[in-house]
């Protein structure tokens, strides 16, 4: 089993593809998102699948590509928002590098908009955003190792906190060897 050296986790608008990209660059690894996964393996957009084929079925999706992601990927990994409502996802988590990234309503909105093609969204989405996150807020932060609110920030600098937040080297800055000085 090779695990992710991070796993991103938050609702939809928090960042997770644009700061994970940044991240694995940063860091160079590599970078892949679970979502992604799905609509390979499905041949088809998330939205058709919920449309289609219901939300069971893209649950049971999604943690097919969850488990075999975290069990593969030895980069930074971005989940889908629910992939951790799944009490078996959750335990997978237990242990790993997880970071919450979280995200106010407001900022959700100026970042993909809420008519975007999401289907739990897809009927008063402010609404159901509200919901969504009661139902999960406690959930990301079970699993989470670190929880960085992304707001206003730039996805570089959401990059830079969680660097921080979990002690990793970037990939450009190399290891000193331990016990030795470095001389002016």
């Amino acid at each position: 089993m090779t695990a992710p050296v991070v796993v991103l986790v938050g609702p939809p608008g928090a960042g997770k593809s644009t700061v994970g990209a940044l991240l694995a660059e940063r860091l160079g690894v590599g970078y892949r998102d679970t979502d992604a996964d799905i609509v390979v393996t499905a041949g088809k957009p998330i939205a058709e699948i919920f449309i289609e084929d219901g939300e069971g079925h893209f649950r049971a999706l999604e943690r097919e590509a969850v488990r075999t992601a975290l069990d593969t990927h030895p980069g930074v990994l971005s989940l889908g928002g629910g992939a951790i409502m799944d009490d078996g996802t959750r335990k997978l988590l237990t242990g790993l590098p997880v970071v919450f990234l979280d995200v106010e309503l407001a900022d959700a909105v100026k970042r993909v908009g809420l008519d975007a093609p999401r289907p739990l969204l897809a009927v008063n989405p402010r609404k159901q955003w509200r919901e969504l996150m009661e139902r999960r807020r406690p959930l990301y932060t079970e699993v989470a190792r670190a929880v960085i609110a992304t707001g206003d920030r730039p996805p570089a600098a959401v990059a830079d906190a969680i660097v921080d937040a979990l002690e990793l080297r970037p990939a450009a800055e190399p290891a000193r060897p331990a016990g030795r000085e470095e001389q002016a």
